[in-house]
């Protein structure tokens, strides 16, 4: 018993991305954070083929305490409006190491479907994520990140990172995806500062 729960925290850990260090911020990027600016980045998160993919790195001030924008980044099934175009999430599968998600993105008046590992570290409060290529994902070939929240006085610094591949030519999604971020890390702030 003890060897496949070692083993299956092994696979777990394999499979999860690397963590980033925290994202260092320069004086005029900590200015930008002071004046309500997200500050955008070119920067990959680490965890997989970074010549092929596209996406950055946000990151932003946050007028609520660490504790609640965490709980609002697990509360998995109401992602629905936190991420562009995506109109439901449903927990698939959960243990205290992970989280399946599947998420349903509408796109006009069509919908595509693709499932997501969640690896919350509440200690850290940070999230890593990552495609679930064993399960059914219509529109990403690959897709990993992560989110992170740090204290800071009684606000909250929060950075959010992710890089993906898709279906799509990367000509098309790349302005999207980029946008996609900024949208995401804007959404997270207001619903964080309305609580």
């Amino acid at each position: 018993m003890i060897r496949v729960t070692l083993c299956g925290l092994l696979i777990v850990l394999l499979s999860a991305p690397a963590p980033a260090e925290p994202v260092p911020l320069s004086r005029d990027e900590e200015r930008r954070l002071a004046a309500g600016e997200i500050v955008l980045r070119d920067e990959l998160p680490p965890g997989g083929d970074l010549r092929h993919s596209h996406g950055g790195t946000a990151v932003a001030l946050v007028r609520a305490r660490p504790a609640a924008v965490w709980q609002l980044l697990v509360d998995y099934p109401n992602h629905a409006g936190l991420y562009p175009r995506v109109v439901g999430a449903e927990v698939v599968e959960a243990d205290a190491s992970r989280a399946l998600v599947r998420y349903v993105v509408g796109v006009g008046p069509f919908s595509f479907g693709f499932h997501v590992n969640n690896f919350p570290e509440p200690a850290r409060r940070r999230l890593v994520w990552r495609l679930a290529h064993e399960r059914p994902n219509d529109l990403f070939r690959d897709s990993w990140g992560y989110w992170e929240v740090q204290p800071r006085a009684d606000d909250s610094i929060v950075t959010y990172a992710m890089a993906a591949r898709t279906t799509l030519p990367a000509f098309v999604v790349r302005a999207a995806e980029r946008d996609g971020i900024v949208e995401t890390l804007r959404a997270v702030r207001a619903r964080a500062e309305v609580r």
